[in-house]
């Protein structure tokens, strides 16, 4: 590929993948947004996928400050969505699951959210739905690989 090409094709990834960011985040926001922001979402589907996890794991998972998740999860705990319980044997970790309330509000967001997608996803075929999803994954491994490197692991 020549200079030119990769320009091309770099412009027109950068545009696509900020188009697409914004586009499908203000979708999922309007289908949850009287309940939870974004954030919050992600964070119920991560411990509800890991059924309990401390607030250490859930920064390094969104790659973000502990402070940053620690305001979150207050903001959650207040509203009765997650529940902490500090480990028995080491009282300074504390362990972090969903609430009944918050795993109902939870699977009810999922539901809207499947139904976005699912209108989306159906406007492929199942060939084309495939291939994107294959090279999605193999763009989230690339980009996985890139920022181990970054941190020197």
């Amino acid at each position: 590929m020549n200079n030119l090409t990769i320009k091309e094709l770099i412009d027109r990834y950068v545009s696509l993948s900020f188009q697409v960011h914004k586009k499908g985040e203000a979708l999922i926001k309007g289908q949850i947004s009287e309940e939870l922001t974004n954030d919050q979402h992600y964070i119920l589907r991560y411990i509800s996928q890991t059924k309990e996890c401390t607030s250490s794991e859930l920064a390094d998972a969104f790659e973000v400050n502990k402070s940053a998740i620690t305001a979150i999860i207050n903001r959650m705990a207040d509203r009765g969505l997650i529940e902490r319980t500090r480990d028995q044997n080491d009282r300074r970790v504390v362990y972090l699951t969903l609430s009944e309330e918050g795993n109902t509000l939870y699977q009810s967001c999922q539901e809207k959210i499947e139904q976005l997608v699912r209108s989306i996803i159906t406007q492929f075929d199942e060939a084309e739905i495939s291939q994107f999803i294959h090279t999605y994954e193999k763009l989230a491994l690339i980009l996985g690989k890139m920022k181990q490197e970054e941190l020197g692991e």
